[in-house]
């Protein structure tokens, strides 16, 4: 019986936020000073890292407090009957978990995505390195948009347009830089920016150490793909293994009952 009323009350509850009666967004702004208190830090960023300008970060928090708040008003519906101390704080665990796992997938992305852009920089670095030998830094950067891994385009865009209306320092240089703050990412700034601001007798000297430090960098790279690869052909072989293994074992166990029942 107590099931039966706990599927009703749920229901009901699910029907009351879908017809607007419990007005979640009325709530969440009403108390918007609270809820931000639960905002991470790096929220806004991990959100632009993975979405840019295509979602509203403060939005996207809001779904994430509605979401926990309505897993929470289902649960204590559920509980209604043998609510105490320790289902109540069950229920706020829960709900607190729903909150942060949004937070928790943005994290693990931008993780992976840093993997993905440590891998492909030293290769866009070299491209753009050969482009160096023709051009000056600024323009050599925009003729490699087209050609950069989609990854870096929106940073790039953000350089250039930065360099275009006049800003001369190192600033927008350090600004893809920590946009992108991967293995040595602020050194290989660091040295376009003075290879940009070199004449041309110095360029050179400045082209070379440019080349050798990328150079390293995509050997590295070659490294860690080597390495990945290895780590990913053992996982495969000791899956294999352990199948064989228990199937072995599975086997003798069989014909062992056989001969006890003979």
């Amino acid at each position: 019986m107590m099931i039966e009323i706990a599927a009703v009350g749920v229901l009901m509850v699910v029907i009351l936020f879908a017809q607007g009666a419990i007005d979640g967004n009325k709530f969440i702004k009403d108390n918007e000073k609270v809820f931000k208190l639960l905002k991470e830090d790096d929220y806004d960023f991990l959100v632009a890292a993975k979405y840019g300008d295509q979602v509203d970060a403060n939005a996207l928090f809001e779904k994430r407090i509605k979401n926990a708040l309505m897993v929470l008003v289902v649960l204590v519906v559920v509980f209604v009957a043998n609510l105490n101390f320790v289902n109540l704080i069950a229920c706020f665990v829960v709900s607190y978990l729903i909150f942060k796992s949004g937070y928790s997938n943005l994290k693990n992305y931008y993780k992976s995505h840093l993997h993905e852009i440590d891998l492909l920089l030293p290769y866009y670095l070299k491209s753009l390195e050969i482009l160096i030998q023709h051009y000056t830094v600024p323009v050599a950067l925009s003729k490699s948009v087209d050609q950069a891994p989609g990854i870096f385009k929106d940073g790039l865009k953000e350089l250039i347009a930065s360099i275009n209306a006049g800003d001369s320092s190192i600033d927008p240089y350090m600004a893809f830089a920590i946009r992108y703050p991967v293995r040595d990412s602020m050194r290989m700034m660091r040295l376009l920016y003075r290879l940009g601001l070199g004449n041309q007798e110095r360029k050179q000297d400045q082209l070379i150490v440019f080349s050798r430090t990328i150079s390293n960098l995509q050997a590295k790279s070659r490294e860690t793909k080597y390495k990945e690869r290895l780590d990913k052909m053992e996982k495969k072989t000791m899956v294999m293994l352990s199948t064989t293994g228990v199937g072995v074992m599975v086997i003798l166990l069989l014909a062992i009952l056989r001969m006890f029942n003979a």
